[in-house]
């Protein structure tokens, strides 16, 4: 099977959209775009593809020595039984809801992915800010098990490239709603703009790459609402442009908290969730999310309870 890389020829478009975008926000929405956040974002993608250069390599040499390993044999043409392409096209969309919910629920995961969230803007640039250490945090794990049924690494890595594309376009605030039907199946602009949100009802929600029924079938679905404008960022903001810090800010952080924690704690600084501390000196998310609930049922139960169920019936 000749070597190919969907998401090397989907650039042009991307870049294309990004334009499209740019026009849309300067007519209707000129606080979209922030030259140096865009330059920025536009940093990451691209050490983000040396970064891929770098280790794709050596994972793909990996996958394929486990690949010996596989439970099912699609045959030597692996890549002509048709059915088997959307069934990995699924199975690696459901890997990905895994590995992205453990990117926020893990702080030794969430030190890559917090790249993707610091910008306090949300445009398609936005979807460039992809990781450089994500290689260091072992997501690839959550691979193995495609690998061991039989999925040729190179399948995956092919659906995986299908998955980041389609996740390229939900990046935008000049899509308001989809239809109906598209909402309940699907990732939109709208799901994903609560995934991004830092608003406390928002935080750890949506984890989905392309079928948001992911969300809804785990309990971390939550809809957009409009009576509340989205805040967009990472709880404590970078307040900087600064590349490097940017892309290491979380580990140099992490870091800290071990290296001054008591023995007892340094391993829960790397695998409990960001904002835990020992002394409960900072908040993770459910506790910013359990303090919101409770401050809006005092203030107003009523408001809270249709809020509820709104997002029961979005669901």
């Amino acid at each position: 099977m000749p070597d190919f890389s969907p998401v090397d020829y989907a650039v042009p478009g991307f870049v294309l959209l990004v334009l499209i975008e740019m026009i849309w926000a300067w007519k209707r929405r000129p606080d979209a775009y922030e030259a140096k956040d865009t330059l920025t974002s536009l940093a990451f993608g691209l050490g983000s593809t040396v970064s891929g250069l770098l280790f794709g390599g050596f994972f793909f040499l990996l996958f394929l020595g486990v690949w010996e390993y596989r439970l099912i044999d699609f045959g030597p043409e692996w890549w002509t039984v048709w059915w088997a392409w959307p069934l990995c096209f699924v199975l690696d969309d459901f890997k990905y809801y895994w590995v992205h919910r453990a990117g926020h629920r893990i702080r030794w995961m969430w030190a890559a992915h917090v790249n993707h969230h610091s910008s306090q803007h949300y445009n398609l640039s936005t979807a460039l800010r992809q990781t450089w250490t994500g290689p260091f945090t072992f997501g690839f794990v959550f691979a193995l098990p495609l690998v061991l049924l039989g999925f040729h690494p190179a399948m995956i890595a092919i659906c995986g490239g299908f998955n980041l594309i389609y996740q390229f376009w939900i990046h935008t605030e000049a899509i308001d709603r989809m239809p109906r039907w598209f909402e309940a199946v699907m990732n939109t602009p709208s799901h994903h703009r609560v995934h991004h949100a830092t608003n406390p009802r928002y935080l750890d929600r949506n984890y989905a790459g392309v079928f948001i029924i992911w969300d809804k079938m785990f309990g971390t679905f939550e809809p957009e609402t409009r009576d509340e404008k989205i805040r967009y960022g990472i709880v404590k903001q970078l307040g900087s442009f600064n590349l490097l810090w940017a892309v290491f800010h979380e580990w140099i952080g992490m870091l800290s908290d071990i290296w001054k924690a008591p023995w007892r704690h340094k391993l829960s600084y790397l695998l409990r969730e960001p904002g835990w501390t020992h002394d409960g000196s900072r908040e993770t998310s459910d506790m910013i999310r359990a303090r919101w609930k409770q401050s809006r049922a005092q203030e107003n139960p009523v408001a809270l309870k249709n809020s509820i169920a709104e997002g029961q019936e979005a669901a």
